[in-house]
């Protein structure tokens, strides 16, 4: 082939290239999520002379022609791939193996400090029992497993800390070194931030002698595999295939409670259930919300139980496998989760109505969360 052909071909490529691709993307189907990333994608921004005059049109815009550019996913894909093979051995701050692990900054404990203290004034301000567990994540528990000297937040250090600014009337609830003697267990996802079915329970053994009820043994439990090919958010951060796929596993006592109704409300509507599991979840890439469905502001369960004992749980998503466990024992569970709730938490429900308030956040959501001061607020 002649040099002057070779020219030619390039030009014609570049040049299919260059009105090509904004004619896929102008026609391409613009989703609202990236099930890959389990991430909402940015929306078309609207023009005013207001975004334009403080320059967030243009920001905002690029970042929708970034989540909506053809083939996103795939190019996100060759360049992780790449990244690997110079021999990188953490994309988008996830440590590469085995297992995948989060690296964790230094929190910021002015902010944490904050958080602990709304919690403070919640059990000060409402006449209910209050606890709060602060688990530690898999970063925590397997620090063996990460490069030599690979910088990672000393968890057990920072839920010390954390559980030592809570007064008095707070109930802390430390299941650091029960969660360490456990680690040669299944008992945290390889590719998801969450524990499984089983670092759940053995955090409700602990827990339920804390809030004053006798655990149910373990064989008293049937143990469904819902699912073997969960890939969870921290596979979805880099795309990394050398790891083995986690297993859902759904915990249904034999002779428990029977869940009698499941209201939910996500601030805009309610919606009603008769379970606690959302089983279409097992069809899409977020197969963890089959534990309570999405997050949402407020979820209310009510059991067959006859004593009458009420739990308010104010939660990350780290409850949201553990919850199961609880109604056990209680005849309603009412479940908050503050990152989604715009006023005040009263407007779903009244802390002094129930016996016992359970705060539950693993360690790296409380290290950043700054929506827990809410819990701080009265109206």
């Amino acid at each position: 082939m002649t040099e002057r052909k070779q020219k030619i071909i390039s030009a014609v490529v570049f040049m299919i290239i260059i009105f090509l691709l904004p004619v896929i993307f102008i026609f391409s189907d613009k989703k609202k999520i990236s099930e890959e990333e389990n991430t909402k994608l940015a929306v078309k921004p609207e023009l005013k002379l207001s975004t334009i005059y403080d320059k967030s049109y243009m920001r905002d815009m690029d970042k929708f022609l970034s989540d909506h550019f053809p083939g996103r996913i795939n190019w996100i894909k060759s360049k992780m791939f790449i990244d690997r093979l110079t021999g990188k051995n953490i994309i988008n701050d996830i440590y590469l193996g085995d297992m995948l692990i989060e690296k964790l900054p230094e929190p910021d404990y002015e902010e944490v400090k904050k958080s602990v203290q709304a919690i403070n004034l919640f059990a000060q301000h409402y006449d209910t029992e209050v606890s709060f567990l602060l688990a530690p994540t898999s970063a925590g528990i397997y620090r063996d497993r990460l490069p030599l000297n690979a910088p990672q937040l000393d968890q057990k250090e920072f839920i010390n800390k954390a559980l030592g600014m809570l007064s008095e009337d707070v109930n802390g609830i430390n299941i650091f070194d029960t969660m360490l003697s456990e680690k040669e267990n299944y008992i945290y996802y390889r590719t998801d931030h969450h524990w499984t079915s089983l670092g759940a329970y053995i955090a409700y053994k602990q827990v339920a002698s804390a809030l004053g009820f006798l655990s149910i043994n373990i064989d008293k439990f049937d143990i469904e595999h819902a699912s073997s090919d969960f890939k969870g958010t921290f596979y979805n951060k880099c795309f990394y295939g050398d790891v083995e796929a986690d297993v859902i596993d759904i915990y249904s006592c034999k002779d428990g409670n029977k869940v009698e109704s499941v209201t939910m409300n996500d601030g805009k509507k309610e919606e009603e259930s008769d379970s606690i599991y959302f089983r279409d979840h097992l069809n899409v890439n977020d197969k963890y919300g089959v534990f309570l469905g999405k997050n949402r502001a407020f979820t209310n369960i009510k059991t067959n139980k006859t004593n009458g004992k009420k739990l308010l749980v104010i939660k990350d998503s780290y409850a949201n496998s553990f919850v199961p466990f609880l109604i056990n024992h209680y005849s309603e569970i009412a479940v908050i989760d503050l990152r989604y709730i715009k006023t005040s938490l009263t407007e779903f429900v009244d802390p002094g109505d129930y016996d016992q308030t359970l705060f539950l956040y693993n360690a790296s959501t409380f290290s950043t969360d700054t929506n827990v001061k809410m819990a701080g607020f009265f109206n």
